[in-house]
């Protein structure tokens, strides 16, 4: 038996949306926990004060740890929290869907960027309070409500649209390389949809970010936050997670990359994983990678170690990397074939090397 979780319950999708959701509020709860980064919290609470909806309880945080999912499990039981309204980023919405996860309670999600499409997943990261990635937490139902404000998303930083435009793209290219035997009607109608994805932002994720606010911008927007998750909902972790997010999971635990968002470094892991494919005699792999090079370089992803702050690396740190990455349990095990540590070194630093079509064994 499968069992998919695919898609919340409603998708409510304009502008200003929180001041006209009074009577749809109550009747799901009564008494509300609102979770999410400071800056987040700073724009929702006063449009839910102002409507007549008001919080029983904020929590500000920065980082979804265990430490915080026992944090608002006690406030959720000493307040007698009925609701949690999860507004910000991903850390924010896995941390809010997680506490209503854990009491069997409605979440509704308000993301305030367009950097992950965190706010339509039944799933939920781990991180130190350092900020390294620990393990992933499915949960039982995706959010109740979807709230897709464009009016909160454009308030973002514009690289906070391009690292989700990373982050998507990753759809397309872990799914197809994972899923290639697939015939489960669910899986193969994910991959098909990674495709469209792919190339929905291949040709607007340029045109988007230099037009804010623009049509070509919330077709984006809703690439990145509502396709990309439907995605994950109907293929499940082989059409989400492969070699880009394992490389991800890995630089989270060098403090370097943290200055990065979760889909910028994610973009540097499709590179990798493309380099990968290619030296595993995949040609097709070198003319993908050349071409997101292309769009990344004009959309300001990083491409190079070097960029993500890891230029220094040593041998021994590389090693250490390229294990973390590749420990048991990892994503990257996902891929049709087996990658060693060297091989994944050399490709962690080969991921702008000019693509070179192998010449053809004689005889």
């Amino acid at each position: 038996m499968s069992d998919l979780v695919i898609a919340p319950q409603a998708v409510l999708r304009g502008r200003r949306l929180i001041p006209h959701q009074r009577e749809r509020l109550a009747a799901l709860a009564q008494r509300w926990l609102l979770v999410g980064g400071a800056t987040a919290v700073a724009l929702v609470l006063p449009q839910l004060a102002g409507a007549g909806m008001p919080p029983v309880q904020v929590l500000t945080l920065k980082e979804c740890t265990v430490a915080v999912r026992q944090q608002l499990a006690r406030i959720i039981a000493d307040a007698g929290i009925q609701g949690v309204l999860a507004c910000g980023g991903g850390k924010a919405l896995d941390a809010g869907k997680l506490a209503a996860h854990d009491h069997d309670i409605p979440v509704v999600t308000i993301p305030t960027t367009a950097a992950t499409c965190a706010a339509w997943t039944a799933l939920s990261n781990i991180y130190s309070p350092a900020g390294a990635f620990q393990y992933d937490v499915p949960l039982r139902r995706c959010p109740a409500w979807l709230l897709l404000d464009y009016d909160l998303i454009q308030t973002a930083p514009a690289r906070t649209l391009a690292a989700g435009i990373g982050d998507a793209l990753a759809k397309w290219y872990e799914a197809a390389v994972s899923t290639a035997q697939a015939t489960d009607t669910c899986v193969v109608m994910a991959v098909q949809q990674a495709r469209v994805l792919r190339d929905i932002l291949l040709q607007k994720a340029i045109p988007a970010l230099t037009q804010p606010g623009s049509e070509t911008w919330q077709q984006v927007v809703d690439a990145t936050v509502l396709m990309a998750g439907l995605i994950g909902g109907l293929g499940g972790a082989q059409c989400r997670t492969v070699a880009a997010h394992a490389v991800h999971n890995g630089l989270t635990h060098w403090p370097q990359t943290h200055a990065w968002y979760h889909g910028e470094k994610v973009a540097f892991g499709i590179l990798v994983q493309l380099r990968l494919e290619e030296m595993q005699g995949a040609p097709l792999a070198g003319v993908a990678r050349a071409q997101l090079l292309s769009l990344y370089r004009s959309i300001h992803l990083p491409c190079t170690l070097a960029e993500l702050g890891l230029g220094d690396l040593g041998e021994s740190e590389l090693l250490a990397l390229a294990q973390v990455i590749g420990q048991p349990g990892s994503d990257l095990h996902r891929l049709p074939f087996a990658v060693s540590p060297t091989q994944l070194i050399q490709a962690m630093q080969t991921t702008t090397q000019p693509w070179v079509n192998p010449p053809v064994a004689a005889g």
